[in-house]
């Protein structure tokens, strides 16, 4: 009977997908700062090779992307400074990122990156979410 269950046990371990520990979150974290990089430095290319394949779907070509990027993310484009906050894995492969952003304009914004695990073995980034902040940043 303990045997049985001694099986049970194993097989269930092994058949349930392992979360993320802190190597992926510190994964996922380089591909956002990995971006943010290549926005400063005007490596346009460079920032949307961290985009997932949903975002070159809906943003299939730079243009397109940056188009996107310029109108509705500028604090993303074009950051003072950033630091990392909250992170939850919502799955094995899948990461949401908390990210405090001072924009090109002094304003605090918040930025909630979603980053998938593709085949690859690369955290690509599958959306954000910007919302301004009341406060100046000091």
């Amino acid at each position: 009977m303990m045997r049985c269950a001694a099986i049970i046990v194993v097989s269930l371990f092994f058949a349930l997908p392992a979360l993320a520990g802190d190597a992926e979150i510190k994964a996922a974290q380089d591909s956002i700062s990995g971006q943010l990089h290549a926005f400063r430095t005007g490596d346009d290319a460079g920032a949307y090779g961290y985009a997932a394949p949903n975002v070159k779907r809906i943003s299939p070509t730079l243009d397109t992307f940056m188009s996107m990027v310029t109108g509705a993310y500028k604090p993303v484009q074009k950051p003072q400074s950033f630091s990392f906050g909250k992170s939850k894995e919502t799955s094995s492969t899948a990461i949401v990122q908390q990210v405090l952003i001072v924009g090109p304009d002094g304003k605090d914004y918040e930025a909630v990156y979603t980053l998938e695990l593709q085949p690859d073995g690369i955290w690509r980034i599958t959306g954000v979410s910007l919302h301004a902040a009341k406060s100046l940043s000091t």
